[in-house]
């Protein structure tokens, strides 16, 4: 008996929601069921949000995510309007994942290209496998860029950076993705999961709906004016120095603490 298996899983320990690609044999490349999975799986974790402290995108085998499904594409009877749902669905999951009030951490290895770059641009930290590529691949296949390329790219990376990336098709390594800006962090492979485990550690322990702010205004800062921005933290600390969560953390730390005496040295007087 042949089992086929989900294209996306979901699931969700001690506040972390993980979303994961699992189609290692086409290089988790998205195909409509893996977008609609993926869609599904973030409206799952908005569904429960309040119990998610952050969320991890992650994928089985080689490649993080080799983008969308070009063989699926190319065998379809009327391409440009599956393109056109293809792309939709995952602009719509995108679009779902970023207006998550949580942190989102993606963990690359391997390669991600087209769509994959576009996962790791929606997520706020990128840890990557020093062995990671990542590529445009748009131009390969006759295609433009989608899933928020075009849109973030230029604003983590720099626009004449960016163009390069998008114009040439030149797979860029995980050290320059680094010095680029497109990854926060890269770590040798065999040590991806365990720094990815701490990372992600770190930002659960920490009170969940002040770095969810601070993720929320991070995504939002090339979006607006600077007087925008500011107006917007400003009623954002405000809102937070309100619950109650803020209030004891600041009376704790606001609290004098006793202070240890000093043991006399040999030279001192009793």
């Amino acid at each position: 008996m042949t089992t086929t298996l989900p294209p996306v899983s979901l699931s969700a320990s001690d506040g972390v929601a993980t979303i994961r690609l699992t189609r290692p044999d086409a290089g988790n490349a998205l195909d409509l069921p893996g977008a609609v999975a993926f869609r599904d799986a973030v409206a799952e974790v908005a569904s429960a949000v309040d119990r998610v402290r952050v969320v991890v995108l992650r994928s089985d085998g080689r490649l993080f995510c080799a983008g969308g499904d070009v063989r699926a594409m190319a065998a379809a009877a009327d391409r440009p309007a599956f393109v056109a749902e293809l792309a939709g669905v995952l602009h719509a999951s995108l679009e779902a994942l970023r207006a998550l009030p949580v942190p989102v951490v993606a963990v690359v290895q391997g390669a991600a290209a087209g769509a994959g770059v576009g996962l790791v641009l929606a997520a706020d930290v990128v840890l990557a496998a020093d062995h990671t590529t990542f590529v445009a691949a748009y131009p390969s296949v006759g295609l433009s860029p989608d899933c928020g390329v075009s849109a973030l790219l230029p604003a983590v990376v720099g626009a004449r950076r960016a163009a390069l990336f998008l114009l040439t098709g030149t797979p860029v390594d995980a050290a320059t993705a680094l010095d680029w800006g497109l990854v926060s962090e890269v770590c040798p492979a065999e040590t991806l999961d365990a720094r990815a485990g701490e990372v992600v550690a770190a930002i659960a322990a920490l009170p969940r709906q002040a770095v969810g702010e601070a993720a929320r205004l991070v995504r939002r800062s090339g979006e607006r004016s600077y007087a925008a921005s500011l107006a917007d933290e400003a009623a954002t600390i405000a809102r937070l120095a309100a619950t109650t969560e803020a209030g004891d953390l600041l009376e704790a730390f606001a609290r004098p603490h006793p202070t240890t005496p000093t043991p006399p040295t040999d030279g001192d007087t009793p």
